[in-house]
This record gives C-alpha cells, structure tokens and sequence, in this order.
C-alpha cells in the first residue's frame, strides 16, 4: 500500500464525495466575512448543501442564517461530512466526534493535518481528505467542463 495516490485518483475521490455529500458539519464557522470558513460555508449552501456551522462561542446563534452548534454531537441530523477549519491539534478531538457520528469524510482545510487523528478515522471507516479546499475544488471541476 506504499503506491502514493495520484493527482487525478484524488480528484476523482473527491469529485464523487462532493456529489454524494448533502450535509456538512462545518467546524470552525466564523460569523466574518472576511474568514475563509464564511466564504465557504456561503457557496456549500448556494450550491444545496445542507452545513450546519460549529463554534462554540455562537452556539444557539446563526451563521449565515443557519443555527449555529458547540460541536458536532448536538446537531439532530446525519452528517454526510465534516469540513474543518480549526488548528490542527484540535482535530483528534474533531475525528472523535466524527467517529460517533458516523460521518462518511472528514475534510481537513489547507494547512491542517494531524496523522494520528486521520489514520483513526481511516481504520474507522471514515474518507479522510487533507490540505484541500471545496472552493478550491469546485472551480477545479468547472475548469475541467469549460469548452
């Protein structure tokens, strides 16, 4: 299993996650504009996904007119996938959640990782895609479909 996936297995995985996913717990929700996680979390619901914001300083608020959760255990629905935006070394404790929830992807953002954490959600039975943006990743797929 040393064989490194490739570019194309990888965008083929993700292009299929970002078709079969329809909620997404997004952890690290900010109510600012201007943070990566509110432009994404923006275009995840224009595009019809159903994301739940998690932070714990706004739980009972609303994020982008969405009811906003201290962690992912408290939402009352089935999540498809987590999209993280938080410090690295909060993710053990995030892939934990995950676990519990039965989630199908967690989704690591740029620059976060933790090994550890992603080789636990691997063996339980979780997709786990690091260092990648869904933003990222849609225009990717629409350069592709451009005439």
């Amino acid at each position: 299993m040393g064989k490194k996936m490739t570019q194309e297995n990888q965008n083929k995985i993700i292009d299929e996650i970002l078709k079969s996913t329809k909620s997404i717990a997004l952890i690290g929700a900010s109510v600012k504009q201007e943070r990566p996680s509110n432009s994404v979390m923006r275009n995840l619901i224009n595009r019809g996904y159903l994301v739940f914001p998690v932070n714990p300083g706004h739980a009972g608020g609303q994020i982008l007119g969405q009811k906003c959760y201290a962690n992912m255990l408290e939402i009352p629905y089935q999540i498809d996938m987590v999209d993280v935006f938080r410090d690295s070394k909060a993710v053990p404790e995030i892939v934990e959640d995950a676990i519990k929830c039965q989630v199908k992807t967690v989704w690591l953002q740029l620059d976060i990782g933790h090994r550890e954490a992603e080789n636990k959600a691997k063996k339980n039975g979780i997709v786990v895609i690091s260092n990648r943006c869904p933003n990222i990743e849609f225009r990717r797929q629409e350069n592709e479909l451009a005439p």
